[in-house]
């Protein structure tokens, strides 16, 4: 009894506090109802029994030796499939990285031509733009390839800044803008800058 009423002296501090701004016993037991909880006595005369019969005793076991702790493998990240089917799929790796590093280039340079001469897209394509853009396609798809069909991940060489994320979100918006680019030259008639 004196430990549970030692136990509302120091809630009744507690509670009391300027912090709750309860300043009464009253108001703390509206606020907090404590029963003091019965204690349980241990039972001393606790005793263990085997339920092997005689004639089922076993060889005592050798003590056993303390386990060394093993070394976790080097850790292995996984290989990526390398068939042309899986890098090819839809939701592969290959189709959207290299159309989005086509028109990261396609983007730039189509803006850097349309400044120097004063074309715009359309016009760039038909005056001998076709060879050059061919020829980019297929060098920039030959290194986006090979490291794929070595099992290489893209994250694995991706760093906080420079991320495979964002990457692809760069891509993005280069393909959106060169589209809404040839798109507002062709509605306007002319170059957009």
């Amino acid at each position: 009894m004196a430990a549970s009423s030692s136990a509302m002296q120091m809630q009744s501090l507690l509670l009391a506090s300027p912090m709750t701004g309860l300043a009464s016993k009253r108001q703390m037991v509206q606020f907090y109802n404590m029963k003091p909880m019965p204690r349980f006595q241990r039972k001393l005369n606790l005793q263990v029994s085997c339920l092997a019969e005689e004639g089922d005793q076993k060889e005592p076991m050798p003590a056993a030796k303390t386990p060394e702790p093993k070394q976790s493998p080097p850790r292995i990240s996984p290989k990526v499939s390398t068939k042309f089917s899986d890098v090819f799929a839809f939701s592969g790796p290959a189709p959207e990285r290299i159309n989005g590093r086509l028109a990261m280039v396609g983007f730039v340079a189509a803006l850097a031509m349309e400044l120097s001469n004063g074309q715009d897209v359309l016009t760039q394509i038909s005056n001998g733009g076709i060879p050059l853009f061919v020829g980019t396609s297929i060098v920039l798809s030959l290194a986006s390839l090979i490291p794929l069909f070595r099992g290489e991940t893209v994250e694995s060489r991706s760093g906080q800044f420079m991320s495979s994320d964002a990457e692809l979100w760069n891509g993005r918006f280069a393909m959106l803008g060169l589209v809404a680019l040839a798109f507002t030259e062709y509605v306007k008639g002319g170059t957009l800058v």
